[in-house]
């Protein structure tokens, strides 16, 4: 540029040079909502094409978590000012998660006009690896664990997803049967297909296989026209069976023939429809006890029951609290836009010491009962309900760090449930056994 052009405003071409220059995402969009400008890294990180994303809505693009609610571009648009979201995630063009901060301001001309918004963001994937890699904490999905059990799931959650089998999924309620029958579908061949959840303990027989297989016009009163069930809304995807053990006998045998045959007839129907679904089937109860009691078909219970998976409960992986509540706190914090930073020690002292029979959904229940109550930045005792903060005051003896008491906690009554058998403590906690005694001696718990 010459020297008497030095105070000229920079040209189209090289504001893009500079903004393809910028290693964090660029993009900007009009008061329609459809990107107008997408720089370099943002096409990096998220791999989708500039000529591609330029013109079409935001939201189409990134499917990040912020454009359900707790959107940052929003508030800059509504509000007229600069945000920063640091709990967020895209999803990219090959359907993975990435992690990101954001940051979005006004885009302003020269004359002050508002011509949209401008949105920043830095692509966190690697920060969130290292953290993995430094605390143990491993996330899959939706659900995060640094439990040895939880972890044995993790590793081999690839290959069951991969095999397309009928999977039984046991575990006390509130372990998270759910979430784990999501985390199998979204990394299987099926997880562009639906993904549909029917509970099948809260419907008597005949909504159930209503619900299930559909009906025709004129098969009961109130049937005016023909009604797809689950298993033609789930065609190519896959359908959770939950509390699978609250079915009646009647039931159970129609629900055989389905998964022996592959099709169905819906209610009032004459002519059998193809059925290519994958089943997945959850109960909070012992299945195989039932089948020794006849109270659960035990031909059923080998046709579900190709793969299991238990579920441990919270209470034997109190070392996940931690990680529960910072992801708890996170999406809560999107929610009700919000900035609390974590639990002061006395609550997550409290957590460690609490049984927590309502497993991960009492601690989520908790975690959104102290955030209507907290305006601060943490959590404190007088935030969490007044049960759990009678039931915290300390015993005389008890560890300070409730880290160590967890940990004290866990291994004690590992032993207590095998009968002082560390070999079988040692199973149970899903550990090796040396490892088990190393922590007993430098933990000092005395046997």
């Amino acid at each position: 540029m010459h020297q008497n052009d030095k105070n000229a405003p920079l040209d189209k071409d090289t504001t893009k040079i500079i903004l393809d220059s910028i290693s964090d995402g660029v993009f900007t969009i009009d008061y329609n909502w459809k990107i107008t400008s997408f720089n370099r890294a943002a096409e990096e990180i998220t791999g989708i094409r500039r000529q591609d994303a330029i013109g079409c809505h935001c939201w189409d693009v990134f499917r990040s978590n912020m454009c359900e609610q707790g959107c940052a571009l929003k508030k800059t648009m509504d509000q007229g000012k600069p945000f920063v979201s640091s709990s967020a995630y895209i999803i990219n063009s090959r359907q993975k998660k990435i992690p990101i901060t954001a940051s979005t301001s006004l885009l302003i001309d020269k004359n002050g006009d508002v011509l949209g918004g401008v949105e920043t963001f830095k692509d966190h994937s690697v920060v969130e690896a290292l953290r993995k890699e430094l605390t143990g904490g491993v996330r899959v999905e939706d659900m995060v664990s640094n439990a040895s059990a939880m972890k044995n799931i993790f590793n081999i959650l690839p290959q069951i997803a991969e095999s397309d089998s009928s999977v039984l999924i046991e575990g006390e309620t509130g372990t998270g049967k759910e979430l784990m029958a999501k985390a199998i579908h979204n990394t299987s061949h099926r997880k562009n297909c639906p993904f549909v959840a029917i509970n099948c303990g809260a419907l008597p027989d005949t909504l159930l296989e209503s619900e299930l297989f559909g009906y025709k016009k004129g098969a009961f009163t109130h049937a005016v026209k023909d009604k797809p069930g689950h298993f033609a809304l789930a065609d190519n995807g896959t359908i959770f069976l939950d509390e699978i053990a609250d079915t009646s006998p009647a039931f159970q045998v129609r629900l055989l023939r389905v998964l022996q045959e592959r099709e169905y007839t819906p209610l009032g129907g004459i002519t059998k429809e193809r059925s290519n679904v994958r089943i997945i089937a959850a109960t909070n109860k012992n299945l195989t006890n039932m089948v020794e009691n006849n109270e659960f078909r035990q031909d059923l219970y080998y046709r579900i029951n190709v793969i299991k998976i238990s579920l441990p409960p919270l209470r034997h992986r109190m070392e996940d609290i931690p990680y529960l509540v910072d992801q708890f706190i996170s999406r809560l914090n999107l929610r009700r836009n919000k900035n609390i930073q974590g639990l002061s020690p006395e609550v997550l002292a409290a957590f460690m010491a609490h049984d927590f029979p309502g497993n991960i959904r009492e601690l989520e229940n908790i975690i959104e009962h102290a955030f209507v109550l907290c305006a601060k930045e943490f959590i404190t005792m007088a935030h969490v309900p007044p049960s759990l903060a009678a039931e915290s005051r300390p015993e005389s003896g008890e560890h300070k760090n409730p880290v160590v008491a967890a940990q004290i906690k866990m291994i004690t009554d590992a032993l207590k449930r095998n009968n002082n058998n560390r070999n079988a403590a040692a199973r149970d906690l899903g550990i090796h056994k040396s490892t088990l005694f190393r922590r007993i001696k430098k933990l000092g718990i005395r046997l």
